[in-house]
């Protein structure tokens, strides 16, 4: 009796459904952008085999309610030991080269090689992660029988069907979705609660007048935050700066306004203005209007660099739009982060606008990741044609950036789709960790623009299309850190990106999502166009970076 009962919780096990399970196994355990560790490939093995069973399991399903003829007798017997012998060897040769295609991969990047247990941890993670996912299907499978049944006794069964299968679907609808609902908002208040714990517990404000949030700031020091107190606090001295360049400089200008700063995004952008005013960044030589990532993170691999360059003679300024991580913010309070850089942008370029044209400083916008989207999605082309900024300098930027997009799809015809080139290069350039968006033979334009990109970051090369057909840059010749071995399967490729875009962010640093001071330098340099700087600065600069300045080599994306 209780055998008759697990059966019917567990159900018949379907050895071809499993078999066409095992081929979508082997098709995940080819490379993608970013190398997998063992758990997390395991995991998303075990997750496509059940995917590939249930795909076998519906095809069964409609095959037999088609009423299709079934093969039957010796020949057919055979022919099934044949296919799932094959199936099987083809699986272990794969699952062996797997361990090739990952190390070529994390040779590229720096990383340590795997061994032989890493296909055993793949394997044990693979089974525990099917047999759990099996067990929900079957148990959702109980579900509907139990439904179906009840449906039996008060209509007929055709009718039954259909609306036990109705029930089941709306059912899972209403709980996944209210589950997901819950761990969102709990996520929300935990991410409120902890800003707000930050402002309470700010430390002392700065004692120097010349810093944002002191006494005689009008921005308050307890609702900045703690990403805007870093940026602000952090960061090389005119000493540091003096020590570096071998001649007097100065004390450079960060400015930051925390979201509890101000109410709506107009709000923070005109106390921003009246801060730069204040402190006088507008008699700077240079200045950046920089976009934050999601929590409202400032890159110091990304800014220190630019005040060694500018011997402190240059301003920076942010506004915080959002306290959640970059991917919720993304999916949350879109419309949060475009509508404060656009409101930060606005203000600063109407009143930049108004000073003559020999006093003022060179303007320009920047951005990481999310602040990249942002930050490109508030430089409105038409808007600055009647006085424009001198350039913008973006990284990482997001795969769904208009923009981004719009540039890309304009390169030259044989450039390639992760480093393009535009036109003739004197309006935009590409840098990576292969090249510095230096080009001898061609001089720049009025405006400058630079999209710095690594060849291996999802974040900028996901590719929802890829679901049914290959990435525009699939068509190119590897890049240096891409494996050769990538290919591209419908479905697949998909989940493979989709696993890259999650683990991104846990790249070495120069790949993936880990961008880190070195690489900002050049494009900096070009950006910018620093008066006295020459390729040994840049080369100084590079090697004071790699001794750890400031700690800004080495990122996390926030």
């Amino acid at each position: 009796m209780k055998k008759a009962r697990l059966s019917w919780v567990v159900g018949p096990f379907s050895v071809p459904c499993f078999l066409l399970g095992l081929l979508f196994f082997a098709a995940s355990l080819t490379p993608s952008l970013i190398p997998r560790g063992p758990d997390v490939q395991g995991i998303l093995g075990g997750l496509v085999t059940a995917l590939g069973y249930l795909g076998g399991q519906v095809v069964a399903l409609l095959w037999r309610g088609l009423e299709m003829p079934k093969l039957s007798g010796r020949p057919a017997g055979a022919l099934t030991w044949l296919v799932a012998a094959g199936i099987v060897v083809f699986f272990l040769w794969v699952l062996g080269s797997s361990l090739t295609w990952q190390n070529d991969l994390r040779q590229k990047m720096g990383m340590e090689v795997a061994d032989a247990l890493h296909l055993t941890r793949i394997m044990v993670f693979a089974i525990v992660t099917f047999a759990l996912a099996f067990l929900l299907g079957r148990l959702v499978a109980s579900f509907f029988r139990l439904v179906r049944a009840w449906f039996y006794r008060v209509m007929p069964p055709r009718r039954a069907n259909v609306l036990g299968l109705v029930t089941v679907v709306l059912t899972l609808f209403v709980v996944t979705r209210e589950g997901i609902l819950d761990r969102v908002i709990t996520g929300l208040d935990e991410s409120y609660e902890t800003a707000q714990a930050l402002f309470d517990k700010a430390p002392p404000r700065p004692s120097d007048p010349l810093k944002t949030g002191s006494s005689a700031s009008l921005i308050d020091w307890s609702a900045i935050g703690k990403p805007g107190r870093d940026f602000i606090t952090s960061g090389p001295d005119a000493d540091a700066i003096s020590a570096f360049t071998g001649r007097p400089a100065m004390q450079p200008i960060r400015v930051y306004v925390g979201r509890a700063n101000g109410k709506t995004p107009l709000e923070r952008a005109e106390l921003a203005l009246v801060e730069l005013k204040r402190l006088g960044a507008f008699e700077r030589e240079v200045l950046i209007m920089a976009s934050p990532t999601g929590t409202g993170w400032m890159d110091p691999g990304a800014y220190d660099p630019a005040e060694y360059i500018h011997n402190g003679n240059i301003a920076t300024v942010a506004a915080q739009y959002s306290y959640l991580q970059s991917p919720l913010a993304l999916i949350l309070e879109t419309n949060t982060g475009l509508e404060q850089a656009r409101a930060l942008q606005d203000v600063i370029h109407d009143y930049w606008k108004t000073l003559p044209l020999d006093a003022r400083p060179r303007l320009y916008a920047n951005g990481l990741s999310l602040g990249a989207w942002s930050s490109m999605h508030a430089t409105n082309m038409f808007r600055l044609l009647d006085d424009p900024i001198d350039g913008a300098f973006w990284i990482g930027p997001p795969f769904p950036s208009t923009f981004w997009n719009y540039v890309q799809n304009q390169r030259n015809p044989g450039s390639p789709w992760v480093l393009p080139e535009i036109g003739d290069g004197s309006l935009v350039r590409y840098a990576s960790h292969t090249t510095d968006a230096s080009k001898p033979d061609t001089k720049w334009g009025a405006m400058r623009i630079v999209f710095l990109q690594y060849s291996s970051d999802p974040v900028v090369f996901y590719e929802p299309a890829s679901l049914f057909r290959p990435p525009p840059w699939m068509q190119d010749r590897p890049a240096e850190d891409m494996s050769e071995y990538f290919f591209f399967m419908p479905i697949v490729t998909q989940f493979q990106l989709a696993l890259d875009l999650a683990l991104s962010f846990g790249s070495p640093p120069g790949h993936g999502h880990a961008y880190y001071a070195r690489d900002y330098i050049n494009p900096w340099v070009e950006v910018t166009a620093p008066s006295g700087w020459s390729a040994e600065d840049t080369e100084r600069l590079k090697a004071h970076c790699d001794n750890g300045f400031q700690a800004g080599c080495s990122n996390e994306l926030r």
